[in-house]
This record gives structure tokens, C-alpha cells and sequence, in this order.
């Protein structure tokens, strides 16, 4: 396994892979790290979950009777 965690100066990385990797296919996965600094600064996980919530609690439908019928689903004649 390889794991580099870098800060690209340019659009474009080159990386060295292992011997016991070549000719094996691989995955390469590139994803921003947030770190903790940049935690403090913007929202919370927990905070974006209320802040979510409170704006869509007006829109959200009760589904817990609801009973899907497949038949009146794939119905086309009406």
C-alpha cells in the first residue's frame, strides 16, 4: 500500500510507485484533505447538519404510512 498525502504547487503530480506494484493494476484516488485548521474556520459537520435541517424542516413529507403499490405505478391506461 502507498499513501502520500502532498500540497500540489501545479495542476499535474507524478508519483513513484513501489516495485511489488508494477504491472498490478492499481487505484489512484485524489481527494482534498480538510484539516483541522480549516475545521475551526468553516462549519462543523454537526453545525451544516442543523443549519440542513432547519432549512428544509418546512418541506419534508411524513412517509411512514405510505405503502407503494406497484401495479397502480405501472398502470398506463389512466
Amino acid at each position: 500500500m502507498l499513501r502520500e498525502i502532498i500540497k500540489p504547487t501545479g495542476p499535474f503530480y507524478t508519483m513513484r510507485l513501489p516495485e511489488e506494484m508494477v504491472g498490478k493494476t492499481v487505484e489512484v484516488i485524489a481527494f482534498e484533505v480538510v484539516s483541522e485548521d480549516a475545521m475551526q474556520t468553516g462549519l462543523a459537520f454537526e453545525d451544516r447538519v442543523k443549519r440542513i435541517k432547519a432549512i428544509t424542516k418546512n418541506t419534508l413529507v411524513d412517509l411512514t404510512g405510505f405503502k407503494f403499490n406497484r401495479d397502480e405505478a405501472n398502470s398506463y391506461d389512466a
